[in-house]
């Protein structure tokens, strides 16, 4: 994904436009923004991940009698519960799992918003003395 090459001459000799402190802190921000923007989506995909293991979690536990003992994982221990218990708590994890999933996608919107907006100002000054993509 790193494309790197040679510049051309013009580009090369570009006397490039002086950088204020205005326009560190904007692309420091740009910086900070984008880092969190790649953290929330490595969230998101752990969140996924989870997701579909609760799914087939759900699935199993349909399957089960309703008087059999499961084991429950809750954090780092697992418990006994009844099946029906297990599909309320499964019930709750879930929709604690989309309600975050939600909170993590409106973060990601609001970074992206901000970082399309950083780079208006940014490009239209330095053009293509800077790169802001990936």
């Amino acid at each position: 994904m790193n494309n790197m090459r040679m510049l051309n001459e013009d580009e090369e000799n570009d006397d490039g436009v002086e950088v204020t402190w205005e326009d560190q802190q904007r692309i420091n921000q740009f910086s900070k923004v984008n880092n969190r923007l790649r953290m929330i989506e490595e969230k998101v995909e752990e969140l996924k991940q989870e997701k579909e293991a609760l799914d087939d979690l759900s699935t199993e536990l349909e399957l089960t009698d309703e008087d059999q003992i499961v084991l429950y994982k809750i954090g780092e221990a697992f418990l006994h519960l009844r099946q029906p218990k297990a599909l309320k708590r499964l019930e709750q994890d879930q929709d604690s799992l989309n309600k975050e999933f939600e909170k993590l996608s409106s973060s990601a919107e609001a970074c992206e918003k901000e970082m399309k907006e950083l780079k208006v100002v940014l490009y239209a000054k330095f053009g293509r003395s800077i790169n802001l993509d990936e």
